[in-house]
């Protein structure tokens, strides 16, 4: 495991890594006839023709709003983000999703964070350059930023910009868990983690979040 008394800041992914999500990929890609092997956005950016580009793209928009709308916190979250918030460390978020899918999910679920960055920011995850851009804003170098997220774009994307890939993995075993950094089954177990690595005081707040919780 990697050593986590060195961290200076934490980027998360949103969907399934800190909210909810029933984005149905495989739906989309049928409908957009889009192959499962490639990148769905890739895909998008590639078509030949710019109407159908918008139509498509905003296909998917609207199906990521419909999704913000159902959006909650996954567990361990309100707890964590508490924590963070507590010991002062910067927090950022880095999702593939649209601004307006994103703002909402954040409005939704009363998510505060130093940064957001969506697709239409930079280059979409794997691509490492919004975790890069953040690493610059902040000032801190990439390998004290832990960046987290539940899909194996997070763990490319943190791989490549140095930084410390952690995994979410929900209790599923997935094949690409040995790529990763840290590997956790779920996000309080980040948040021991982190404690034990910077002991702190518990405050009274941060226990009763982690008890309303479970």
């Amino acid at each position: 495991m990697k050593n986590l008394s060195t961290i200076q800041a934490l980027i998360f992914d949103l969907d399934n890594t800190l909210v909810s999500s029933q984005l149905n990929f495989k739906l989309l890609r049928d409908i957009l006839n889009c192959p499962e092997q490639v990148d769905i956005l890739d895909f998008i950016k590639g078509m030949k023709s710019a109407s159908l580009m918008e139509q498509a793209n905003d296909f998917i928009v609207s199906h990521e709003m419909l999704d913000a709308l159902t959006s909650s916190f996954l567990p361990g979250s309100k707890s964590l983000l508490a924590f963070i918030a507590l010991r002062k460390y910067p927090v950022g978020i880095v999702t593939r999703n649209c601004l307006q899918a994103a703002t909402t999910k954040l409005k939704k679920n009363a998510i505060k964070v130093d940064i957001l960055i969506t697709r239409e920011d930079y280059p979409a995850k794997p691509s490492p350059e919004a975790l890069f851009a953040i690493a610059q804003l902040w000032g801190i170098d990439c390998q004290n930023i832990v960046y987290v997220g539940d899909h194996l774009y997070d763990v490319q994307a943190a791989n490549s910009a140095g930084m410390i890939s952690c995994l979410i993995t929900h209790n599923i075993d997935l094949s690409f868990k040995d790529r990763a950094h840290l590997v956790f089954n779920e996000l309080h177990e980040l948040e021991d983690a982190l404690k034990e690595s910077q002991p702190v005081m518990e405050t009274l707040h941060t226990y009763h979040l982690r008890k309303r919780e479970q």
